[in-house]
């Protein structure tokens, strides 16, 4: 495509409307700030209605950047993702789980501190088209800005110390940025609560036992007649590792030491006076609720999937994130449920469990800047807002937590984005995923005692570091 020549004075006019680096550009520097540049882009989960009005807006101020966005279903992402960064056909931003952010950071480049972007403007008239190019080097969200912008939970996820070859030390660099952030909630039946007499849900885990005990049947053979909660199993428990993770987050365990090792067989230094690593505690707590000589006793293997139990009203209580939200209306879109926050552990702070997709830039791509730049405008508040109601997901960004604490479906999730936290599980997360089941199965079926199971656990999770 032929432009006809940029004018002096409208370089000038561009300068002075802009509030970055501008410059006047010879005929060759002009036709190479608007060469053709295409930006592949690899998701989970959100379907292209949901990303292409990030796209339409952004390419009406870079007409010359084409982006092409593929979502991949779950099951085959990862490993797709890892053969194509492998035989350089990669995608130049990609989605990438919070839980395994760290273990990409040698594919990652890292977001750098100024950006050089082109924008183009063209108008046209009589005469024919112009065309004004701006270069602009512009400042990337900071350090500080990430922090005060976003939860507390970005920061902790999305800052990894690389390496500075330069300077000889490790620097913080912000490697992600996500659109949403999501949280586990407890989701219950109206009609089963309120059959039991309880008129609300439980708020701490004391309460929660006890609504157990009152809402739990058993038949005249000891088997479960009436189930309370999903809770207690591997096999059947959607995000068992979440729920057993968060109880020990909530009882004071850390999770993984400054190294990122996992650490949940120790006592904290801060809890040093106990007798036993607090792990122990929630790892237990949970596994009670499948033991039948306890008092709590509500579940087992012989039950189907939680989700599924939960939305055929065989348990009044499913653990789940938002994203369930739809998937319950459509299983079962005549259930009386409802969503509270999470139980949390009396006389502890609270902390609520943050499970979530960031978006980062490969380390080979060759358009980084306009990658970056892409991403960027994406998480920008006046832009994701439209992506949050569309898509009902609760935010990442402090300035929109308000304004969803007002909506019937995200209250609650919104309500915890503040207090949750996460952990790095290596760099196999389904390893992860299998080591907790071990855990777990090895309480509920008395095969070994708490202490070598969680250390075993611990052995496994530290392999995939």
């Amino acid at each position: 495509m032929r432009f006809a020549k940029t004018t002096s004075f409208l370089i000038l006019i561009a300068l002075l409307a802009t509030s970055g680096f501008g410059c006047k550009l010879a005929s060759q520097e002009e036709q190479q700030a608007q060469k053709p540049i295409t930006l592949e882009f690899w998701g989970v989960y959100d379907e292209s209605d949901l990303i292409e009005p990030f796209i339409t807006a952004y390419r009406t101020k870079h007409p010359n950047v084409t982006i092409n966005y593929k979502m991949l279903r779950f099951e085959e992402y990862e490993n797709e993702l890892l053969n194509a960064l492998a035989e350089d056909r990669g995608p130049d931003i990609f989605s990438v789980h919070n839980h395994w952010i760290r273990g990409y950071v040698p594919k990652i480049s890292p977001l750098p501190p100024e950006l050089t972007i082109a924008y183009i403007e063209r108008s046209g008239g009589a005469l024919g088209q112009e065309t004004t190019v701006t270069i602009r080097k512009e400042r990337t969200i900071t350090l500080r800005q990430l922090r005060d912008g976003f939860v507390e939970v970005v920061y902790n996820d999305a800052v990894v110390p690389i390496w500075n070859e330069k300077e000889e030390a490790y620097e913080n660099k912000i490697v992600a940025l996500p659109l949403s952030v999501d949280t586990m909630a407890l989701y219950y039946n109206r009609d089963i609560l309120n059959a039991a007499g309880l008129a609300q849900p439980p708020a701490a885990w004391t309460t929660f036992q006890e609504q157990v005990k009152t809402i739990t049947r058993l038949d005249a053979d000891g088997d479960i007649a009436q189930s309370a909660a999903a809770i207690g199993t591997a096999s059947n428990v959607e995000r068992y590792t979440d729920i057993v993770s968060i109880l020990m987050m909530q009882n004071g365990t850390e999770m993984t030491n400054e190294a990122g090792f996992a650490t949940f067989n120790k006592i904290p230094s801060a809890l040093s006076g106990r007798d036993e690593p607090p792990g122990w505690g929630a790892l237990r707590f949970y596994t009670d609720f499948a033991n039948p000589s306890k008092e709590v006793y509500t579940w087992n293997d012989n039950f189907t999937n939680s989700l599924d139990a939960f939305v055929t009203g065989q348990t009044a209580f499913f653990f789940g994130y938002s994203y369930h939200l739809s998937q319950i209306r459509a299983k079962a879109p005549k259930l009386n449920f409802g969503i509270a926050k999470l139980p949390q552990l009396e006389g502890n702070p609270e902390v609520n469990y943050a499970n979530y997709w960031m978006h980062t830039v490969s380390a080979k791509s060759e358009n980084s800047d306009y990658a970056w730049d892409f991403i960027q405008s994406m998480a920008d508040a006046n832009n994701v807002k439209n992506y949050l109601d569309a898509a009902k997901k609760p935010t990442a960004l402090r300035s929109l937590q308000a304004e969803q604490l007002e909506d019937i479906d995200l209250s609650v999730f919104a309500s915890q984005i503040l207090t949750a936290k996460s952990w790095y599980r290596g760099k196999d997360w389904e390893a992860v995923e299998e080591a907790f089941a071990d855990m777990i199965d090895s309480l509920v079926y008395g095969t070994m005692e708490i202490k070598d199971a969680i250390n075993l656990a611990v052995s496994r999770v530290n392999q995939t570091l």
